[in-house]
């Protein structure tokens, strides 16, 4: 498949802190790209970096073809962006919004357009209702019609499912797969890590710094985290002890169970080996994201320090 993007030791700084170091990816065509991470790791300046919406304070690239410095109105026109927040005009209905935003960026087959977009997202029987007054999962929907309007070849998807019911995340994604599907490039800004685990492949930012890259799984194995999962009465009582060793990284609860995960398999078994004793029923277990997540973590610098 062909590389939609492109970039090489990308930074960005802020009134003096650098809040992206040294950014590398290859992002291949239509594929669903998730950018995970904390609040505050860079995510949403990456993404704005590598659609031209900002200029990077060094580093090189493409995206779509074109050089994110030189070329960025290139890049603009082609690429759609939803952002966090419900951003379009609430006193006009859905269908006027999407007239304005075709009008806006001169679209031909406007009728047409707007026809195509009501009826591919399910909004032809809101089309005359006002915007202010949609629930956040229609809201979400009539956002992405206007982001894609114009048939872009990029879109950017900054916490895109922020305040929205299973259901209607469920649909989203549905309809973002469906994009992809058809050659669209999707990058995915989130903290979820349910919503990474929807996306083709991730990229892991932390405080500005790209610390793993791969599908779900590709990240899981190669943070070769070891991670037990306790059950039994009174284990949620235990974490404070347990964190005292320190072959025990993190002791995290599951509901009413406890994953207690750490980087050295054989030190974590003999951390446990006191609490191998009922009540207490212990088994080896696959690490999720989250474990991952977490265990990457600690391993960073909060870069507002």
């Amino acid at each position: 498949m062909s590389v939609a993007i492109d970039v090489h030791d990308l930074n960005k700084s802020f009134v003096g802190r650098r809040v992206v170091k040294d950014f590398s990816i290859q992002v291949e065509e239509g594929r669903i790209t998730g950018f995970l991470g904390p609040n505050g790791s860079g995510k949403t300046t990456t993404l704005r970096m590598l659609c031209g919406l900002l200029t990077p304070d060094s580093g090189t690239g493409t995206a779509l073809g074109f050089d994110i410095l030189s070329e960025s109105w290139q890049i603009k026109r082609r690429t759609g962006y939803m952002t966090q927040r419900f951003s379009l005009y609430e006193d006009l209905t859905v269908e006027e919004n999407l007239q304005f935003a075709a009008r806006i960026r001169g679209l031909d087959r406007r009728a047409e357009r707007v026809s195509e977009a009501l009826a591919q997202l399910g909004l032809a029987e809101r089309r005359r209702q006002l915007a202010g007054t949609l629930s956040g999962g229609w809201k979400q929907r009539l956002a992405l019609a206007v982001a894609t309007l114009h048939e872009p070849q990029l879109l950017l998807l900054d916490e895109p499912t922020a305040g929205v019911d299973p259901q209607a995340r469920r649909a989203f994604w549905d309809e973002i797969h469906e994009l992809a599907a058809r050659g669209l490039t999707v990058l995915v800004s989130t903290h979820y890590m349910d919503e990474a685990e929807r996306c083709h492949d991730i990229a892991y930012i932390a405080y500005g710094e790209l610390l793993a890259r791969g599908t779900a799984d590709d990240v899981i194995q190669a943070a070769k985290l070891a991670t037990w999962r306790g059950e039994g009465p009174g284990i949620d009582r235990l974490a404070p002890e347990l964190l005292e060793n320190p072959a025990i990284e993190m002791a995290a609860p599951f509901g009413l169970a406890r994953h207690v995960s750490g980087g050295d398999a054989e030190a974590l078994e003999r951390a446990l080996a006191p609490y191998q004793r009922p009540p207490f029923r212990w088994a080896r277990t696959e690490p999720t994201l989250e474990d991952v997540f977490i265990h990457l973590m600690s391993g960073v610098e909060d870069n507002f320090q």
